[in-house]
């Protein structure tokens, strides 16, 4: 256990009863033995409290107070994290098995990023399928230029090259925090396995229009503006293709 890499799990929560022990069932199950496990609680009022305090004595650090929003409660969780890697998995998601951070780790290599693909859930936690993005085969900061294709839930990042998200984002900061994370990687690790199930109708799927007017935002930033509008093109195109094929789209 000396020479395993502790993992930190963050999870965010704000008045989730129905899902918070769900997720973080699939934290404590787990057959890796290295786990930090972090709850950030956003002072939720519906129970969900009562039913993470049942687990207190299995949790690295549980705080519920008022945040400033989701990223705000992220950068919470990450300051508090000492692990070797961190893993935001918020409230409706998990892990896809019992053995997945075994395998994360025994397939990493101790990789700055390590990451996998994801399997799409319903609310009442029935597989849905694959994300319409496949994990790509090798990925740098450029792999988002057509569009978001690992999950947030998907991808383990070293904590010594993890950065604050930036809170000027609302909906999408994830993705601008990959990027800036991956900016800091000099190797990723693709472990070719479902890690993680994705609970569809999070918090940027209901205000879809604005996340997607933030994330071109933000691909402006880092691909630049006529290369970006190029890639968007080609995402179009892609997606026209896809609702041809299966007649509607996934995440």
């Amino acid at each position: 256990m000396a020479n395993l890499p502790k993992i930190s799990i963050i999870t965010i929560v704000y008045n989730n009863a129905k899902d918070i022990e769900f997720t973080m069932a699939s934290v404590l199950n787990q057959t890796y033995p290295v786990i930090e496990y972090i709850v950030i609680d956003g002072l939720s009022t519906d129970g969900t409290v009562d039913i993470i305090k049942k687990y207190k004595n299995q949790l690295a650090i549980f705080t519920s107070e008022k945040d400033a929003g989701i990223y705000d409660a992220m950068n919470k969780g990450l300051k508090e994290a000492t692990g070797d890697y961190v893993l935001f998995l918020n409230s409706g998601d998990a892990l896809y098995d019992e053995n997945t951070l075994d395998h994360v780790v025994k397939k990493g290599k101790n990789a700055d990023i390590i990451y996998g693909e994801t399997m799409l859930i319903d609310e009442n936690r029935q597989e849905i399928g694959l994300r319409r993005h496949a994990a790509p085969k090798e990925f740098t900061w450029k792999s988002f230029k057509y569009g978001m294709n690992i999950c947030h839930q998907a991808i383990y990042i070293k904590r010594e090259i993890a950065v604050p998200y930036n809170e000027n984002y609302k909906l999408s900061a994830d993705i601008d925090w990959i990027i800036r994370c991956a900016k800091n990687a000099k190797t990723a690790v693709n472990v070719n396995e479902l890690v993680a199930r994705y609970l569809v109708g999070g918090l940027s799927q209901k205000r879809h229009r604005e996340s997607l007017k933030e994330r071109y935002v933000i691909f402006n930033q880092y691909y630049g503006v006529i290369r970006n509008f190029i890639n968007h093109g080609i995402i179009a195109m892609r997606l026209f293709a896809y609702r041809l094929k299966h007649g509607k789209t996934r995440e």
